[in-house]
């Protein structure tokens, strides 16, 4: 019966969406568009129905506001639309061939004509693109996206009423543009959800409007990112004056072909580098690389449910999707200028976070500047064509960081906002956050790249490639490649910093500064239980605080994400190219032949792709001599151990309260470098002097010009005449009569001697 209506489902999806698909490899056609644009909704309807369900989720949010709803049902509401959503990607996703390119049309959006020659006209319709990365984005955008809204239901309950109204609303408004980003079938679509998920990152962030660090980092997010936009945008209308188009099944066409909208060779044009460079900085922006990530720290300002969906697992992956779906146009170029600088830039910016990270005592935070650094592999992966890899590691990543966040998120939930290392310790120990405990555990596996985990295999892939990648290739991979591994080994060390530091060890904990002194329901056996080894609770920390463990919704969301971080590593056996995740990368249309990198005759589009065994075939890069897609496993291996060994004698054995450890005495010997590290650099304090402090110093000089030169104009000619009036009026207007009648007669006597002079 079950497998009889999945059938039935899987028919009406694909009949409704009348798909316009080439069989050899999903190269795409304009044919089989269908929407409201050309008579109603009958093609696509199911298809269509995924982003605009968490639209419709938005409005009933707000309907609900305008009636001041003050229960649950706008969560509850959402996640079931937001489910919905996530069936009918899942439903998409099993019935698809594996690489077609399926194209749904909704509407025409702009259609802009003014010539007949190439390039005058402009086309940019309301319509979606199926293919194996944007299916694959889907799915775990609708995913996390449902059950972490099922985990704010519980976590933002505090905020019931037009605030809880208000996080549901953007939350929904999120998934939409994240939705169109992902689905559009054109670079106009990706703009208009890359601003959307802009938008919805600025209000979310700054959720607490009240709480002035919240509106700080949100104006700090927006305004980095309007930089990086700023690029996407060029390179977007660059795009369009280059080839006449910016819808991709145009575009691949093109670029397939080497060729411009006026004919002339693609790889012989100035566009062939300059296009990627500047979708580069609007990705590096969005993805906090490089220059671009210092808006990211601060964005854990909002609540944690924001900052395990955005901040984690899906905004901030918006870059890594950009460069990915342009990736023809990246290899477009022989001398891969574009690649060199995202590989180079992806392993610098993983390696600077790490090092900020291990000297961080806000655990909310060290995850935050990890997020930062696991990004930069993904970039370093697509830079060095491990794009199976890259995209493998964004999947895997989504779902243990998001784990690690809303473990976080439990944490600060039940013990009033404490967040700080130092104030924490044992929590396994604590009634109620074991499964908190074991959660963040599983994450913590998986981001140090401790073996047989899927972080492990999806960060080993792009290891191996920028070892496998010949330096001639992309400069100097090889380097980036030791980097990275270095990087490899301080995540280890961070991550289980936090875990020795905060869920083992003695029993301690303090109340953060959202503790105001009020009852919490506790158990009182087992608040005895706490206790139990203690002679009392103000020489741990307790000071008859109990915390507050996390309940249903918050645990079962833990569950099943630490349940799907496990259960992702068997997709790395899955399929014939490398792993699920290189099935989905090569059934699309961004799939090349590292093989044939720069020879566009022969990297076609939906026939040539890369995956780490071809590629392997090809180059002839190795590590100490020997295949890197050999040994990686095991070097990736021992550096994560020896990351988790050093973490354990330094933050773990001998350990005897929350707020000391034996790397405070490697910080003192170290103070200069540590002192910087945990001053994230100063990277904030520089920017702050040579581009804050100056343009408030060039605000306050206009100000001031404005004041005193511009006013002063306007006020001195507006002031003359009543100057003038003030002058006059004493001696003119004494009250006499026959002064008056004085004046009169010399007045009449002025005008007859200008009269006669005219006359005469």
């Amino acid at each position: 019966m079950t497998g009889a209506i999945l059938d039935t489902a899987f028919a009406a999806a694909f009949a409704l969406a009348e798909p316009a698909a080439d069989a050899a490899h999903g190269a795409a056609t304009h044919a089989g568009d269908h929407g409201a644009g050309h008579g109603g909704m009958s093609g696509g309807a199911l298809m269509a129905l995924i982003p605009l369900l968490p639209l419709f989720a938005a409005a009933l949010v707000g309907l609900l506001a305008c009636f001041n709803e003050k229960s649950k049902l706008p969560a509850y509401a959402s996640v079931g639309i937001l489910g919905v959503s996530f069936l009918l990607t899942l439903i998409t996703y099993l019935g698809w061939d594996g690489h077609s390119v399926i194209r749904v049309g909704l509407w025409d959006w702009i259609s802009l004509s003014w010539g007949d020659g190439v390039g005058e006209s402009l086309t940019a319709n309301f319509a979606f693109y199926f293919d194996g990365l944007s299916l694959l984005w889907m799915l775990f955008v609708t995913g996390l996206a449902t059950l972490i809204g099922l985990y704010a239901s519980e976590y933002m309950s505090h905020d019931v009423g037009l605030g809880y109204c208000r996080f549901f609303g953007a939350f929904n408004l999120f998934v939409f543009s994240m939705s169109c980003l992902v689905m559009g079938d054109n670079l106009l679509m990706l703009f208009l959800g890359w601003e959307g998920v802009g938008l919805c990152s600025y209000l979310l962030i700054g959720y607490y409007y009240k709480k002035k660090a919240a509106v700080d980092a949100g104006m700090k997010a927006f305004v980095v990112n309007r930089i990086g936009d700023l690029g996407l945008l060029i390179g977007t209308l660059l795009t369009f004056t280059t080839f006449g188009s910016v819808e991709y099944a145009s575009l691949f066409e093109s670029i397939n072909a080497n060729t411009t909208a006026t004919g002339a060779p693609l790889d012989a044009t100035w566009q062939v580098w300059a296009i990627p460079l500047l979708l580069m900085a609007g990705a590096f922006g969005k993805s906090a690389q490089l220059f671009f990530y210092v808006w990211l720290p601060d964005a854990m300002e909002g609540p944690t449910p924001v900052s395990a969906l955005i901040h984690a697992a899906t905004m901030v992956t918006a870059g890594v999707y950009l460069v990915a779906r342009m990736m023809p146009l990246y290899v477009a170029d022989s001398h891969l200028i574009a690649l060199t600088v995202v590989t180079w830039g992806g392993a610098i910016t993983a390696f600077w976070a790490a090092t900020i990270a291990m000297a961080q005592y806000d655990i909310k935070r060290i995850m935050g500047y990890s997020t930062i650094s696991q990004l930069g592999y993904m970039f370093a992966g697509l830079g060095v064509l491990a794009t199976t890899g890259g995209v493998f590691h964004v999947f895997t990543h989504a779902f243990f960081k998001a784990t690690l966040f809303l473990s976080c998120g439990a944490v600060m939930h039940g013990f009033a906002g404490q967040l700080d290392l130092r104030k924490l310790s044992g929590l396994w120990k604590v009634p109620g956050f074991q499964i908190v405990t074991i959660a963040m555990l599983i994450g913590c596996l998986n981001l140090a790249g401790f073996p047989l985990t899927a972080g492990y295999f999806s960060k080993d892939m792009i290891l191996a490639e920028a070892f496998t990648t010949p330096d001639s290739q992309i400069g100097a991979s090889s380097w980036a490649g030791w980097l990275m591994l270095l990087t490899a080994g301080l995540t280890a060390y961070y991550t289980f910093r936090v875990f020795f530091r905060v869920f083992v060890g003695p029993v301690e904990y303090h109340a953060g500064d959202e503790d105001h002194g009020g009852d919490h329901e506790v158990d009182a056996e087992a608040a005895a239980a706490i206790d139990e080894s203690h002679e009392d609770d103000a020489a741990h920390g307790h000071h008859g605080f109990h915390p507050h463990a996390p309940g249903w919704a918050m645990n079962l969301v833990l569950v099943v994400l630490a349940g799907a971080s496990i259960l992702a590593a068997g997709l790395y056996f899955v399929g014939d190219h490398h792993g699920w995740a290189g099935g989905m990368v090569h059934g699309s249309a961004t799939y090349f032949d590292p093989a044939h990198v720069g020879d566009h005759a022969a990297a076609v589009i939906g026939e040539a792709g890369e995956s780490a065994d071809d590629h392997a075939a090809h180059a002839h890069g190795t590590i100490l001599g020997m295949d890197p897609h050999k040994v990686m496993y095991y070097i990736s291996g021992v550096v994560g151990f020896v990351g988790i060994g050093i973490a354990f004698v330094l933050h773990f054995a001998g350990r005897t309260e929350a707020a000391t450890s034996k790397a405070d005495a490697l910080a003192r010997a170290i103070e200069p470098v540590h002192r910087w590290a945990e001053g994230k650099w100063f990277v904030d304090e520089f920017y702050n002097f040579i581009i804050v402090t100056p343009l408030k110093v060039i605000s306050h000089l206009f100000h001031w010009f404005d004041k005193l030169v511009i006013d002063g104009i306007v006020e001195l000619f507006g002031g003359a005449p009543k100057v003038g009036s003030d002058t006059l009026a004493p001696a003119s207007q004494t009250g006499v009569l026959h002064d008056y009648a004085l004046r009169m007669i010399a007045g009449v006597a002025v005008v007859l001697v200008v009269v006669a002079l005219v006359l005469y």
